[in-house]
């Protein structure tokens, strides 16, 4: 009865999935916080850049694989070939296509001459026409990238991990240590900084504000699509796989602090652990509460979250 009681106290494996979770949701929030940070608005859409991105790759992926096979051969110990890592690398350009066109079709014209409330109900709206739109296209059939079996390997203390799962970390903090160095070592990441701080002084200082918005846009659907493409990978592809991470998303851009890349990664990470804790410890039906639940906590505890600055 002891030893399995040590069993089970070391049995890790929520943690590990907690992290991957976590990371997947860290990469979608900093676009939410990038967004609320820069535009002064809540866009309820972003959830819908996930899924069409992580359909773009499949379509992109598909159409390399019919021109030559050899894009679709698993990479080495992973289950995808490279027809998914081009087609990602064109999927993620495509998102930031139709973030910028969304910008440019409603949320341009509203940012001007409504008021934030109207926006984030115009991104609520755009959201839902977007989902039917994707679910019309590609029907609400899940989706696989693969369907290559891999054999998860033991790490420890009841943990098991398998190569892809290991890979889509790394490339994780590599895009979250990227998106860091853009905002703190270069001059557009400056300028963003400016901006989320006060636009009007930003622009007479010189900074075009209307290029840096763009940046804003193309660099959040980019990272959002890098996002659905790993939940893709792992899990599968639908339309409503988007929409039921926006509420993580958000849970994990406030709790880290709105502005804040870190931030939005650490709060993911939070998120993404608390849920696989509780799917171990109180079932899998009351994961999705537990983004709700920590979002309330934190607007009650510390509104500004973790990193943010009090207004």
């Amino acid at each position: 009865m002891i030893s399995s009681l040590n069993l089970q106290l070391l049995d890790l494996q929520f943690l590990a999935d907690g992290i991957l979770a976590g990371a997947m949701i860290g990469l979608g929030a900093i676009g939410v916080t990038l967004t609320y940070a820069i535009l002064r608005f809540s866009n309820f859409a972003h959830g819908e850049f996930v899924s069409f991105g992580a359909y773009a790759t499949l379509l992109g992926s598909s159409l390399l694989g019919a021109i030559a096979g050899g894009f679709t051969e698993p990479i080495g110990p992973f289950s995808f070939g490279w027809g998914v890592v081009l087609a990602g690398l064109v999927g993620m350009l495509l998102t930031g296509g139709l973030a910028l066109a969304l910008d440019l079709v409603l949320f341009r014209h509203l940012r001007h001459k409504a008021g934030s409330i109207t926006v984030v109900i115009a991104s609520f709206g755009a959201s839902m026409a977007l989902r039917s739109a994707i679910e019309f296209i590609f029907t609400s059939r899940p989706a696989y990238f693969s369907r290559e079996l891999q054999i998860a390997m033991p790490l420890g203390l009841g943990v098991k991990i398998t190569p892809d799962q290991l890979l889509l970390i790394v490339i994780a903090a590599l895009l979250v240590t990227l998106m860091h160095l853009l905002l703190t070592r270069t001059r557009i990441g400056r300028s963003m900084r400016a901006v989320s701080e006060n636009p009007a002084l930003a622009r007479v200082v010189g900074v075009d504000v209307a290029s840096i918005v763009r940046v804003t846009w193309i660099t959040g659907a980019a990272l959002a699509c890098a996002a659905g493409i790993m939940v893709g990978i792992l899990v599968q592809i639908r339309p409503h796989m988007g929409f039921d991470l926006l509420l993580p998303f958000f849970a994990a851009a406030i709790l880290g602090g709105i502005g804040s890349v870190p931030g939005a990664l650490i709060g993911g990470l939070v998120v993404g652990i608390a849920e696989a804790s509780a799917v171990q410890t109180i079932g899998a039906e009351w994961r999705g509460a537990i983004a709700f639940l920590i979002l309330i906590a934190v607007l009650l505890v510390r509104p500004t979250g973790i990193f943010g600055k009090p207004a």
